[in-house]
C-alpha cells in the first residue's frame, strides 16, 4: 500500500516537471522567436515606451484661479469643464460694457433729432432767403422808378436817396440770409457725422460686450479633446498671468510607441507598415499599430562614420500609433509610460508569426 502511495506521488512529481518544463520551453521558444534577435524574416523590432500627445490647459487673460474640477489621473471629454477662473472683475467690465453701450444708443437718437433740427433751421434760413430776395427784388425795381422820375423833377432827390439806401438794405439782407442758409447746410453737416459717431460708439460698445462674454467664456477652462489629467500644475486660489499652466492632459486619441531601428531595418520600414506592440505590463495582448514616422537622421551616430561596419550602428527612430477607435474602445485602459516591444513588419508578404495574431486587441 505504502508503495503504491510513493509511486502515484513519484507520478505526479513527474506530471509537474514535465508541464513545467513545457512552459519553460514554449516561453524559451516566444522568447527566441519575438524576444530575442531570431526574428522571423522580414521582421523587425525595438524597444520602446508607450507616449501621447500631451496638452497644457492654460488661462487665456491673467486671473485667481477659483475652483478645479478635476484629479490627477481623470479621465475627461472634450468640452468637459476642468478648471474656474475668478471672473468678478470681468463682471464688472461687462456691466460697465453695457451702460456704454446703452449710453452710445441714446446718442444715436440724440444726434438724429439734432439732424432733424437742423433741417428745420435750413428750411426756414431758405424761406428768409427767398423773403430777403423778395423784399430786394421790390426795392430795386422802385429805385429804377425813382431814377426815371429824378429825370423829370418829379420826385425829390430825398426820395431817390432812400430807395437807393432801401434796396443796398435789401441786398445786404439777402446775403444774410444765404449766409443764415449756408450755416445751417453745415450744421445738417456736423449732427450727421454726430449720428455716424453715435453709431460707431454703439459698434465698440458691442464689441466690448463681446470680448468680454469671449473673456468670461474662456474663464471656464475646458477639454480640448478626451484624454486623461496628468497633473495638475498650479492650486485653487494662485494668481496666474495670461498663459499660466493649470493642468496637462494627454490626448488618449493621440497614442503611439517610439523605438529605434538600425540602419539596415530602418531603412525598410515604410510609412504604413504593420506594426505589433507588446507591453510590459500586459504581455498577454498584442496591440495593432501603424508606422507613422520615420526619422530621416540617426539618433546614434558614432563619432566617426567610415565603414559599413560603423555605419550599422546608427539608430533611427521610428513611430507606431494605436488607431483612434481602438483607443476609443479601450479607453479606460489607455496608459502612457508604460515599456514594451514594438515588431515591424518590413517585409509585406511576410506572414505575422501565431504568437503576434492570436492575442490581438480589438
Amino acid at each position: 500500500m505504502k508503495t503504491t502511495w510513493t509511486m502515484t506521488r513519484n507520478r505526479k512529481r513527474w506530471l509537474i516537471a514535465i508541464l513545467v518544463a513545457a512552459v519553460c520551453a514554449g516561453g524559451y521558444f516566444a522568447w527566441q522567436t519575438l524576444g530575442g534577435d531570431r526574428l522571423p524574416s522580414g521582421f523587425a523590432s525595438g524597444n520602446g515606451r508607450i507616449e501621447a500627445v500631451e496638452i497644457d490647459i492654460a488661462t487665456k487673460t491673467p486671473g485667481r484661479i477659483r475652483d478645479i474640477l478635476v484629479r490627477e489621473g481623470d479621465l475627461v471629454s472634450a468640452g468637459q469643464a476642468l478648471a474656474q477662473m475668478d471672473t468678478v472683475q470681468l463682471e464688472a467690465q461687462y456691466r460697465q460694457a453695457e451702460a456704454q453701450l446703452r449710453r452710445a444708443t441714446i446718442g444715436i437718437e440724440t444726434a438724429r433729432s439734432l439732424v432733424t433740427q437742423r433741417q428745420a433751421e435750413k428750411k426756414a434760413s431758405t424761406a428768409v432767403v427767398d423773403q430777403r430776395g423778395a423784399e430786394l427784388d421790390a426795392a430795386d425795381r422802385k429805385l429804377q422808378r425813382s431814377e426815371q422820375l429824378i429825370r423829370t423833377n418829379a420826385v425829390p432827390q430825398q426820395v431817390l436817396d432812400d430807395d437807393r439806401a432801401a434796396a443796398n438794405g435789401a441786398r445786404a439782407a439777402v446775403a444774410a440770409a444765404e449766409a443764415q442758409l449756408a450755416a445751417s447746410g453745415a450744421a445738417i453737416s456736423a449732427a450727421e457725422a454726430q449720428v455716424i459717431d453715435a453709431e460707431a460708439a454703439v459698434e465698440a460698445a458691442k464689441a466690448a460686450i463681446e470680448s468680454i462674454k469671449a473673456d468670461l467664456n474662456d474663464s471656464t477652462l475646458r477639454a480640448p479633446r478626451d484624454g486623461r489629467v496628468q497633473f495638475r500644475v498650479a492650486q485653487p486660489g494662485e494668481v496666474l498671468s495670461a498663459g499660466g499652466r493649470v493642468l496637462n492632459l494627454v490626448d488618449l486619441g493621440d497614442v503611439f510607441m517610439t523605438f529605434f531601428l538600425p540602419t539596415a531595418q530602418a531603412g525598410r520600414v515604410a510609412i504604413g507598415s504593420e506594426v505589433r506592440l507588446i507591453l510590459d505590463a500586459a504581455p498577454q495582448w498584442v496591440i495593432p499599430a501603424t508606422a507613422t514616422f520615420v526619422a530621416s537622421v540617426a539618433q546614434f551616430t558614432p563619432k566617426t562614420v567610415e565603414t559599413e561596419e560603423e555605419r550599422q550602428k546608427l539608430m533611427f527612430r521610428v513611430r507606431a500609433h494605436i488607431s483612434p477607435e481602438l483607443l476609443r474602445r479601450n479607453i479606460e485602459q489607455v496608459k502612457t509610460g508604460l515599456p514594451g516591444r514594438a515588431f515591424v513588419r518590413i517585409d509585406s508578404n511576410a506572414a505575422w508569426p501565431a504568437e503576434l495574431t492570436g492575442r490581438l486587441v480589438k
